[in-house]
């Protein structure tokens, strides 16, 4: 297995850990879940339907809607966004658009998911559904489709309203981002996305290009981790929908409200471990001879008398 230094250095922190601090460690967030991506199967829940503002985890419904308009024919990979005043203003993370740029929607979708793009969440609502607002209700009415009974959206990007209640803002659990990530994962291609290290925005532009480094941190560091999304608000604090694949299992983590980004990644990995852990072994496959090939014919060894002493195992009793 492949794990940062961090990682490995989180896990031999944790053996050492008292039990009591294990436990204060452990609750190092307001709400976590692991789930099998095949079936579906809960493999570890903390608190999973704990209410919290998901941050730029938001993105993941936004990638769903352009993707449901471009498979039914409505929108391209290729299709022009155009940049108005209102998506160029907008704050946070962005790639710094700017008033009558015009993108092709493929390029919006790398800076939505690696760069975590408010500026491009607030331009491909507009070109999708008109404006932000009927975009949200499109956000809304897929996210009953999908059964997420305790979500509730009311931005394309995840950024906080601006009185800062959170009650008054984008709004979600472990649990619903799990259905939404494994969703994504059965049906559409988000992981061409989201398994992008670094790429560039405005690639070969006199000015502007942008360095886009994608904000999970797990990617490249902790074996099998191609997605999702993370979020970070300080009324949500750190968040993350992590995904993994090992020898075609896979497995979705969510952690919510976590007070550091490192503490976040870590507790992830944790979980992700855990969730491969929990998993019934992968199945070998079986190695079949060629129909035009004999399979080759292994003689019986002779039976010999075993004349060595009984060796007799024990172990003693620890006190």
């Amino acid at each position: 297995m492949i794990f940062s230094r961090r990682v490995f250095a989180f896990f031999l922190f944790a053996a050492l850990l008292p039990t009591a601090a294990w436990s204060q460690a452990a609750a190092d967030y307001k709400s976590a879940l692991v789930i099998d991506a095949a079936t579906g199967r809960t493999l570890f829940e903390d608190n999973a339907d704990f209410v919290n503002p998901p941050a730029s985890i938001t993105k993941l419904m936004t990638f769903l809607i352009v993707h449901d308009r471009i498979q039914s024919g409505a929108l391209r990979l290729q299709s022009p966004v155009p940049v108005s005043a209102a998506s160029s203003k907008i704050g946070g993370t962005q790639v710094w658009l700017k008033q009558g740029e015009t993108f092709p929607i493929e390029e919006m979708l790398y800076a939505l998911l690696v760069q975590s793009a408010n500026d491009c969440a607030h331009a491909l609502a507009v070109a999708v559904a008109g404006s932000p607002a009927a975009f949200v209700d499109l956000m809304n009415a897929r996210a009953r489709e999908l059964g997420l009974t305790q979500t509730t959206f009311r931005s394309p990007h995840g950024l906080p309203p601006s009185n800062r209640v959170v009650a008054e803002g984008d709004l979600t659990t472990a649990r619903d981002l799990a259905k939404l990530s494994r969703h994504l994962l059965q049906h559409t291609d988000i992981l061409k996305y989201t398994s992008v290290k670094e790429r560039l925005f405005r690639a070969g532009a006199a000015s502007g290009e942008i360095a886009m480094r994608n904000h999970n941190h797990l990617l490249n560091r902790v074996d099998g981790v191609d997605g999702l999304k993370t979020g970070y608000t300080r009324g949500a604090g750190f968040c993350l929908a992590a995904t993994a694949e090992r020898h075609g299992r896979r497995v979705i983590a969510v952690v919510m409200g976590s007070p550091s980004s490192k503490g976040r990644d870590l507790k992830v990995a944790e979980l992700i471990e855990r969730g491969f852990a929990s998993l019934p072994p992968p199945e070998s496959p079986l190695t079949v001879a060629p129909l035009d090939q004999a399979a080759p014919v292994i003689a019986p060894a002779p039976e010999t008398e075993d004349t060595s002493p009984p060796v007799i195992k024990f172990s003693i009793p620890s006190r």
